[in-house]
């Protein structure tokens, strides 16, 4: 009998992808409703050809070790720092991730946030089926237009101008922070203008992260820069949630620095800052940028995609991050 290559999912993933990768390999896959301790993929590990892990799961060193068979890591997201890709690559595993497939998505989320935190909809919703609504009123929860405001967008890779586009239909003002400024065709497409950091900052009444977490973004907006903010802005952030230095943010809304907040993301998550939940205006919502059937299943497929290239195609996968395996 043929040998079939063994591969362990940490959590469980769409049926349509389990499906296909039945047909190919032998799974072993976490089914609980709960991220996989390290000491239990440790002791999974040793005999798998292929590991389809998560952003929750940290693959170190010692785990890419222990992983003897190991021919592919593939991981279920677009970022991959959970995961040691210096590690991986020195022992020539690939690496891939599923890039593009939710941009759109996290965009539309992005907008549902920057709509939310300004139109107060979830104080709102509170107040209905607490059964406080008698009746309109003038006065009552007054929030902030979006229409004709301006956009601050930090990072303009692809979710950042898919939110771009979004925002022209409300005649919003883009725009936008890079490392380096993008060429003029590039601007004059999505009709935006390049600001400094620290000017966008003081000229935006909506900024919105969207810059890859590297050692150059940790906490980027600290209290300094949430100081230079407009007492009457809003901060989304939709990325990774250590970009922002969360104490710092709560002291911001504390001392009314700034008017709002909506995150997807967190910078101890799951853990939160506790004084942000007793905050009317800040958004919460746990992590939910891809979080639409018709994503989620895409993101898997392109997964399964990466693992059958690598272990029966034996072919580069798709959307290797560490090319260098290849040399």
């Amino acid at each position: 009998m043929t040998h079939r290559p063994r591969v362990l999912i940490t959590r469980l993933l769409p049926n349509t992808a389990i499906a296909l990768l039945k047909k190919y390999f032998v799974l072993e896959i976490n089914t609980e409703n709960r991220t996989m301790t390290k000491t239990e993929i440790l002791e999974k590990i040793g005999d798998q050809d292929g590991l389809i892990c998560l952003l929750t799961d940290t693959i170190d060193a010692e785990i890419i070790e222990a992983g003897k068979n190991l021919k592919i890591i593939a991981n279920y997201a677009v970022g991959y720092d959970n995961i040691d890709v210096t590690e991986a690559t020195k022992r020539k595993i690939p690496v891939t991730n599923t890039p593009g497939v939710l941009t759109e998505t996290t965009a539309d989320l992005t907008f549902a946030l920057v709509l939310s935190v300004a139109r107060r909809i979830v104080e709102a919703d509170g107040f209905v089926r607490d059964g406080k609504f008698k009746g309109w009123e003038p006065m009552l929860l007054l929030g902030s237009d979006i229409h004709d405001k301006t956009l601050g967008i930090i990072g303009f890779g692809r979710i950042g101008r898919a939110v771009a586009r979004r925002a022209h239909g409300f005649n919003m003002k883009i725009i936008y922070h890079e490392l380096e400024r993008l060429s003029s065709e590039v601007e004059k497409a999505y009709c935006v203008e390049y600001r400094g950091l620290d000017e966008l900052l003081k000229e935006a009444d909506f900024v919105s992260i969207h810059t890859p977490f590297t050692d150059s973004t940790y906490h980027l907006i600290g209290e300094r820069e949430l100081f230079m903010m407009k007492k009457t802005a809003f901060l989304i952030n939709t990325s990774r949630g250590q970009i922002i230095d969360e104490k710092a943010l709560v002291r911001a809304l504390q001392e009314k620095k700034i008017a709002g907040c909506a995150l997807d993301v967190f910078e101890g998550e799951p853990v939160v800052e506790r004084a942000l939940l007793t905050m009317p205006n800040a958004v919460l919502v746990p992590h939910i940028g891809s979080a639409s059937v018709e994503t989620r299943t895409k993101m898997a497929m392109m997964v399964a995609e990466n693992v059958i290239a690598a272990l029966v195609k034996k072919t580069r996968p798709p959307n290797v991050v560490n090319p260098d395996v290849y040399k």
